[in-house]
């Protein structure tokens, strides 16, 4: 299969399928004309990655969690411990993201939104007084 059909199956860019066949996730074949030659595999590897990446996981990850799906005699403790990193990642994240929209909506709730000059929202990104102002 060409590139543009492996794109098309896939749901990735050509551009995303080049990448990934740089850093070694994917390896098509040559043809003699020294095209890529896409199989059947690799547009399912290639989904596989797809889904890796819609969940956050990264690039590395996506590497460790092939590598895992192509050795049949892995234990699923080794996934799952992987999924498990990941998934304590991403609640850290939330976490942050849930205390940054409190600290939003506080400075939101705190502006009045006129025509004055004082804001709140920048005053707080400004931080301290500045030294210029006395």
């Amino acid at each position: 299969m060409k590139i543009g059909d492996v794109a098309e199956a896939s749901g990735l860019s050509a551009k995303t399928i080049r990448y990934y066949e740089d850093i070694g996730l994917i390896r098509p074949l040559r043809g003699e004309n020294g095209y890529r030659d896409f199989a059947r595999a690799d547009v399912h590897k290639l989904r596989f990655l797809s889904r890796a990446r819609s969940l956050g996981f990264s690039i590395n990850d996506c590497r460790l969690l092939l590598s895992l799906y192509e050795d049949r005699s892995r234990a699923s403790a080794d996934v799952k411990a992987l999924a498990e990193a990941h998934l304590r990642r991403v609640d850290h994240k939330i976490a942050e993201l849930e205390g940054l929209r409190g600290t939003l909506r506080h400075l939101v709730m705190q502006c009045h939104g006129d025509e004055r000059p004082e804001c709140p929202i920048l005053d707080d990104l400004a931080g301290p007084k500045a030294a210029h102002d006395g």
